[in-house]
């Protein structure tokens, strides 16, 4: 893709949908499913609303950046596309050591979302700005 715009939009859309079905997953499953329904809480941690106020505002962030990746100027995009893909992927690797063993989906999506994040960070941290680029392609 050359239009990197673009290309962060469509990254942060693969990377919500991966959280998305992680979550999906995560709720088939039949013993934390039971943990739920017995205790009101899931490894240890009691569902309240302010958890799941948590957990929104965790999953609205990587949706906001979709639309951000398209709209933002070429510097406060690309530094925001590098903040937000650290934040998440630290964010998703400190998921992995909260309560019981993680479940061998949630390391699979783990893994692709962590290196969803690091490709962001890595493609805004190469992202030269498209004015500086035009203008020395001309020749007086």
């Amino acid at each position: 893709m050359n239009d990197r715009k673009a290309m962060l939009s469509t990254l942060w859309i693969f990377l919500t949908v991966n959280y998305i079905f992680c979550d999906v997953f995560s709720s088939m499953d039949p013993i934390a499913l039971k943990e739920l329904v017995m205790t009101g809480g899931l490894s240890g941690m009691e569902i309240t609303q302010g958890f799941l106020l948590i957990a929104a505002i965790s999953m609205e962030i990587p949706m906001v950046m979709i639309l951000l990746s398209r709209v933002l100027n070429y510097r406060i995009n690309r530094w925001t596309n590098i903040i937000v893909g650290i934040i998440m992927a630290t964010y998703q690797i400190l998921t992995m050591n909260v309560g019981t063993p993680p479940t061998l989906h949630y390391i699979f999506f783990s893994m692709i979302e962590v290196a969803s994040c690091l490709i962001i960070v890595w493609n805004a941290w190469k992202w030269s700005n498209p004015e500086v680029v035009s203008n020395s392609k001309i020749k007086v």
